[in-house]
């Protein structure tokens, strides 16, 4: 989102109770299951049996939806097996609703782009962002959110940080990984991981929230299930192999 970036104060609250985030390596190798260079969206063997599904087929627009507007997509094509927005239009929200899950994506995005990924969105507000958290989507050097690690490409926006140096080149692929247990989040960036067990229930997130401007949406975060979200940003957006399975 085009916002201004929280103070540094913030930063040094989401880095204590993040602890080292921005440095932290992943654990699981998801390259060895999820391969940027397979066959873009579809499924192997291995993550069929994992219980993983496709949000997008890569052909169609089927299972998608503007925010607030069932049954609508327009300005948001499937084109050359990616999902791409076309058009000024609304933030796009998967059909399906989750609790716990994970999930993979790839993006890539203009110069000076932004956009962002939502997680437990629901449609009760004016727009996506006053209810669910958001992962950055973003240009770092073209966009001025990149001047904060707080609203870097990768970032659990405004609440964990990300290293700008995580984003690639404009024009190569980025992926994007979430883990969701409950009400811990783990979020991950081209292998790094950055959000690391959020406890979106503590009192410690509560109170970082309190700080930062979604304080004003008294519905921000509460949602433990919700929709995927793709946001419109007024910029061209690509994502491909947006994969999920549901933790029961």
């Amino acid at each position: 989102m085009f916002r201004r970036a929280p103070v540094r104060v913030l930063a040094s609250c989401a880095v204590a109770i993040v602890a080292g985030a921005a440095a932290v390596h992943a654990q699981h190798d998801m390259h060895s299951m999820h391969s940027m260079h397979s066959t873009p969206n579809t499924l192997t063997a291995a993550e069929k049996a994992a219980g993983w599904t496709l949000l997008f087929d890569g052909t169609s627009m089927k299972g998608w939806h503007l925010y607030q507007k069932p049954g609508q997509t327009t300005g948001w094509e499937a084109k050359d097996g990616m999902l791409v927005k076309t058009a000024t239009t609304g933030d796009l929200m998967s059909d399906r609703q989750f609790g716990s899950f994970e999930m993979v994506l790839e993006w890539k995005i203009e110069s000076k782009g932004n956009s962002g990924i939502f997680f437990w969105a629901t449609e009760g507000t004016e727009v996506v962002y006053q209810n669910a958290p958001e992962i950055q989507v973003l240009d770092n050097i073209g966009h001025r959110d990149g001047l904060s690690p707080l609203t870097s490409a990768g970032a659990l926006y405004g609440l964990a940080p990300a290293s700008p140096d995580l984003v690639k080149p404009l024009g190569e692929w980025n992926q994007v990984r979430v883990l969701v247990t409950g009400a811990i989040v783990e979020t991950w960036f081209n292998g790094t991981k950055i959000a690391d067990q959020v406890d979106f229930d503590s009192r410690a997130f509560k109170a970082m929230v309190a700080k930062t401007k979604f304080a004003q949406w008294p519905t921000y975060g509460l949602a433990r299930k919700g929709s995927i979200g793709l946001q419109e940003h007024g910029n061209m957006i690509w994502y491909r192999n947006i994969k999920i399975r549901e933790i029961k």
